[in-house]
């Protein structure tokens, strides 16, 4: 007898869920979105608004998106994600409906109920579509992990307090306390 066949989701399924439920969809696969808490959206704030300042004053050609975002990580129908903070420096890849294809710096704040795919699925995912640089900001246990991918290197893990450097931007380091 023969194994019942998993269902692959598509994006059309995503776009059909019932108004003010959030998924994402990983390699045909949807994982539900709970409701982000205070200190979760008061950083994702805060890291729109020193990031967009950052950009702004350097004269830079990225633009800074909280989520909700919607990336089209693969150009496919089985891949859509609204990380927390995205950062584009290709305006080629912006259209009315988000970002088609890799951000440039992903940035997702750990929840309880995300943290074995963001440390996991979307750890494997981001580094396989081309974005260049990940961040895993866990306010439990104030740690961040930095994912260089650009430049192959392995994971450099800081704490709130450290001055973290933006791997795509020399000249930008930031201190996730200062946020808070």
């Amino acid at each position: 007898m023969a194994l019942p066949r998993e269902r692959i989701y598509t994006i059309d399924d995503i776009y059909a869920l019932p108004d003010g439920k959030r998924a994402e969809l990983i390699d045909g696969q949807i994982y539900n979105m709970a409701p982000p808490s205070t200190i979760h959206q008061r950083l994702v704030s805060q890291f729109t608004q020193r990031i967009g300042t950052y950009i702004r004053s350097s004269n830079g050609n990225c633009e800074v998106f909280p989520a909700p975002f919607a990336v089209f990580l693969n150009k496919d129908d089985r891949n859509y994600v609204e990380p927390d903070i995205s950062v584009i420096c290709d305006k080629n890849k912006l259209d009315e409906k988000g970002c088609n294809g890799a951000p440039d710096w992903i940035i997702e704040v750990v929840s309880p109920s995300t943290q074995q795919i963001d440390y996991g699925v979307k750890l494997f995912k981001y580094r396989t579509a081309g974005v260049r640089e990940y961040w895993i900001v866990n306010p439990v246990t104030r740690v961040s992990n930095v994912f260089d991918f650009e430049h192959d290197k392995n994971s450099m893990q800081y704490s709130f307090d450290d001055k973290i450097p933006v791997c795509i931007y020399e000249d930008l380091c930031i201190c996730i306390s200062d946020l808070l």
